[in-house]
């Protein structure tokens, strides 16, 4: 089916752009009220998150042409184009990309104040829903869900796993309260916490040659094979800076989880940077190697985080207010064994 977002129907003329002088009243310049459905914003929403009207209507469970349609319709009521066709995928204009992030502002809210209704009404029971980058869900949230739980017997958990493009997109959609992951994105939409520091470790086999040596230099880790996370990793987006800041150019395997990567590098397949809490097992028990860098690796930090945007729910609060007390520090530290240098506080 062809792609007609922004083209009229035949028999009617084209909305003209709207400008912000064309009207003015008596408190200055507005817009006139704009006539938009939630159809069309889920559709408009569907189509950025999958680039296909067809994977839209599915994901939607709708037919093709009404998707188009809501799309089109959307893009005359606002009086610019929202997407484009890119040879055969399709992707937001400018126009889009910008108002992207408010439909999705308009869809989630309205969705947490459905839940907050019923909540309120006794009709549901509370439920806070957590999304929380792979390293982090593994070794850092199962720790602070068991002492959250303990203290909040009340409130409902769901954990959502995933990368770090995977985690910010829920959150920036209010498809999950709260995140548990790495530095969050640039703006002023997510809120929250630093949990502590999310040291690295460069890691290798037991048996490496480099592993015994005090100082390595990254130059002479031009030949080795680099075991990789998935594209939208945040693990692998260190390691590329590292690689780039150097001018090194390896080998690359891509692995799909931390385990992979262990277990690849434990039989001398590659090295990695890896989160020093992913691997501290296995390097205390010598099953894995580490080469020490002759110099230091930059400082990241684990975050607690919230939507920024639109009231902060009981459950979302009391989960903020714990990750950032001495209990949750406590838990953290008896999990790993090595307190956290914390670096609390709201932003």
């Amino acid at each position: 089916m062809g792609w007609s977002v922004g083209e009229p129907r035949r028999g009617t003329r084209r909305r003209k752009p709207r400008r912000l002088s064309d009207i003015r009243g008596a408190g200055g310049v507005y817009l006139s009220p704009l006539s938009i459905t939630l159809t069309q914003l889920r559709s408009f929403l569907a189509v950025v998150r999958t680039g296909s009207v067809t994977a839209a209507a599915e994901e939607l469970v709708v037919t093709q042409p009404s998707v188009s349609a809501a799309v089109s319709s959307l893009g005359r009521e606002l009086g610019a184009e929202l997407m484009e066709r890119v040879g055969r995928s399709i992707r937001p204009t400018p126009a889009g990309e910008a108002f992207a992030p408010y439909a999705a502002d308009v869809i989630g809210l309205l969705e947490q104040g459905e839940r907050a209704a019923l909540e309120a009404g006794e009709l549901a029971a509370r439920e806070l829903r957590i999304v929380a980058v792979t390293t982090a869900a593994e070794y850092l949230v199962p720790p602070l869900l068991h002492a959250f739980g303990a203290q909040h017997p009340d409130i409902g958990l769901t954990l959502d796993v995933g990368n770090r493009e995977h985690v910010f997109g829920r959150m920036l959609a209010h498809r999950a309260d709260v995140a548990v992951g790495g530095r969050p994105p640039d703006g002023d939409r997510l809120a929250g916490h630093a949990l502590g520091e999310n040291r690295f470790a460069l890691i290798t086999s037991a048996d490496d040659p480099l592993a015994e040596r005090r100082s390595v230099r990254p130059a002479e880790l031009a030949e080795r094979s680099w075991l990789q996370r998935e594209q939208g990793s945040g693990t692998r987006a260190f390691n590329e800076r590292f690689l780039a800041s150097h001018e090194l150019r390896p080998r690359v395997l891509t692995l799909g989880s931390n385990g992979a990567i262990k277990q690849a590098a434990r039989a001398g397949i590659g090295v990695s940077l890896q989160s020093r809490v992913a691997v501290e097992l296995e390097l205390s028990s010598g099953l894995l190697g580490s080469i020490t860098l002759g110099e230091r690796l930059p400082t990241r930090h684990w975050y607690a985080l919230r939507s920024a945007v639109g009231p902060v729910s009981a459950a979302v609060a009391a989960f903020m207010t714990f990750v950032g007390s001495e209990d949750a520090q406590r838990a953290l530290a008896a999990w790993t064994m090595s307190p956290m240098s914390s670096t609390a506080g709201d932003r």
